[in-house]
């Protein structure tokens, strides 16, 4: 199998590059790893070095998903059998302000990978999100309800599963959530604050399923080695408020002398709207594969052992 992952750098794309070089699997693949910038592409090379991961398997190259052209010539060079798209404009509140720059990538390069996927009859996996949908009600949200994104960034990842499912019938839209992993993300953030705060304020009226990228990278692992195409939900089990998940990253790291605080979103306002309840529900997951998610709990826990 011939595997090309986009945004290779990215939380994501670490944790699917790590899924297949670091583990034995069960199927032979050749792996072509895609950066946006020259320092990106050192940086990823750097780290792989550090990890033992270097491998006559893998190859990096830089890629501008925007460019369909560029992505012509790169995924008819390679010709892969699936191509894993990682890259994403994920600053949310900057969406706000550079909606086309978003959609230049959340959907342009989407659409352009879905075009030449199709040519080459590749199978594409997507990356999307929850801020496709608006958060007013208190259920967790299924494959097949339908996206009504309420901020820029949630707008430009509707638009982009529009791209690929209007293009090709061979594909996995993967929804995620809260996603940590190698790089900046919420978790590290928290951390950060509690070694310079004894007090932090949380928001506590947000509510979603907080995912490792580890566990999501072994989920698109599992779905690339079957046919079951279609929109999924990939999320780590259970869900919590931000305030909830900010006092479990502080009991894991022992820092009980760190208070933290609920506040209500209308305390810390953001440029972009957030959904309050965006969970994402894993029943379609639980009940058609053998899939075995681990809860967010028992990921946190793991990722955070990691850290110390």
């Amino acid at each position: 199998m011939r595997i090309l992952v986009t945004g290779a750098k990215g939380q994501l794309g670490i944790a699917v590059m790590r899924e297949l070089l670091g583990k034995k699997q069960d199927f032979d693949f050749r792996l072509m790893l895609t950066v946006s910038n020259d320092a990106s592409w050192n940086s990823l090379y750097n780290l792989m070095k550090e990890d033992g991961l270097l491998d006559e398997r893998a190859e990096i190259t830089t890629l501008d998903i925007r460019d369909y052209y560029a992505v012509k010539a790169a995924l008819f060079g390679f010709l892969p059998d699936v191509i894993i798209n990682c890259s994403a404009y994920t600053a949310v509140d900057d969406c706000e302000d550079h909606e086309e720059e978003a959609r230049a990538v959340n959907e342009t390069g989407v659409k352009n990978l879905a075009l030449v996927a199709k040519e080459i009859d590749a199978v594409l996996v997507h990356i999307s999100t929850d801020y496709v949908f608006d958060g007013s009600g208190a259920v967790p949200y299924t494959e097949g309800d339908k996206p009504n994104p309420v901020s820029a960034y949630g707008r430009s990842k509707a638009l982009g599963e529009k791209a690929v499912t209007d293009t090709l019938d061979r594909y996995f839209i993967i929804r995620t959530a809260w996603l940590y992993g190698e790089g900046k993300n919420f978790v590290k953030t928290m951390i950060s604050l509690s070694e310079k705060n004894k007090t932090l304020r949380v928001v506590s009226d947000q509510i979603g399923s907080p995912t490792s990228a580890v566990e999501l990278a072994r989920f698109i692992v599992y779905l690339i080695q079957t046919d079951k195409y279609g929109i999924w939900h990939g999320v780590c089990d259970g869900s919590t408020s931000w305030y909830e998940l900010t006092k479990e990253i502080m009991r894991l790291m022992g820092k009980e002398e760190v208070e933290v605080l609920p506040i209500t979103t209308e305390e810390y306002p953001t440029k972009a709207k957030r959904p309050h309840f965006s969970v994402l529900s894993n029943e379609k997951l639980h009940s058609e594969t053998d899939f075995k998610i681990k809860s967010w709990k028992e990921a946190l826990k793991e990722y955070i052992s990691n850290l110390s």
